[in-house]
């Protein structure tokens, strides 16, 4: 068995601020003895606009946002899943909003770029990513200790397909930002789908509280086991999560019920 965290942040627009935050917390989550951590999207920067973000941007492989999380992997001997940082794109008006993977040396092993873009309007709350952020284009996995990972983020989660074309998974990670609204709503349900479904571990780590720009985000960072079962959740606030990934009860569980042998399409 494998021992797992998620960290739950409140992020700020200072991303010196959310910096020393995040050392905090990915010490926490190691000293229970995880060998992959997981931070939420948006973990270094969440700005009084959308395109604060856009300023912040960092070019693939410098920046201090990439060496924070370089620097952490390497000094804890962690897996480290990046939750979503902005790298620079071909558009100077838009960033692509990229989970990076980093090894227990620091280096960087794996990537995915947001391929689903959220766009929600309710009453005078409205949010449309499309405008400062680039769509990614193809479907990330990384190998680990753990097992083979794939990789979501946030409104991917509402595309089972997918999921789908990650292949047999050990484990799902989504870093999110969903909205209290949306969140409320759909969070578990949607989580504890792709779990069931796809018989693998869900780990979900997000942003969980009131931001300084008077977003209000959902929180309740989760792990699930294939059966669909929550194992640890924390609601609002900072703070890290853990649990066990346990090969045998993967194993068990599409032994017992063979639903993936059973897809015709």
């Amino acid at each position: 068995m494998s021992i797992v965290a998620a960290v739950q942040m409140v992020s700020t627009p200072d991303v010196e601020e959310n910096i020393a935050t995040v050392r905090r917390l990915v010490a926490e989550a190691a000293a229970t003895g995880a060998q992959l951590v997981l931070l939420p999207e948006y973990w270094p920067i969440m700005g009084l606009s959308d395109t604060d973000k856009v300023g912040k941007a960092e070019v693939l492989g410098s920046g201090i946002i990439q060496q924070t999380m370089s620097d952490l992997a390497r000094e804890h001997g962690i897996w480290l899943l990046g939750g979503t940082l902005p790298l620079a794109s071909d558009d100077p008006a838009k960033v692509i909003n990229t989970t990076l993977v980093y090894d227990p040396q620091g280096r960087q092993s794996g990537r995915y770029d947001k391929i689903h873009l959220f766009g929600f309007t309710k009453g005078t709350e409205s949010y449309n990513e499309s405008r400062t952020i680039v769509p990614g284009a193809s479907v990330g996995t990384v190998d680990t200790p753990v097992g083979k990972v794939g990789m979501a983020i946030c409104y991917d989660l509402r595309f089972p397909e997918l999921f789908r074309a990650m292949g047999p998974v050990n484990l799902i990670v989504v870093p999110a930002a969903f909205t209290y609204t949306t969140g409320r709503a759909h969070w578990e349900i949607l989580l504890r789908a792709r779990a069931i479904e796809n018989q693998c571990y869900v780990l979900a780590a997000a942003q969980g509280g009131e931001h300084v720009n008077g977003r209000r985000t959902w929180g309740h960072s989760m792990l699930i086991d294939p059966w669909g079962d929550v194992k640890a959740v924390l609601a609002e606030g900072e703070g890290v999560i853990h649990g066990t990934i346990d090969q045998a009860h993967i194993e068990g569980v599409r032994a017992s019920l063979p639903a993936l042998q059973h897809r015709t399409m």
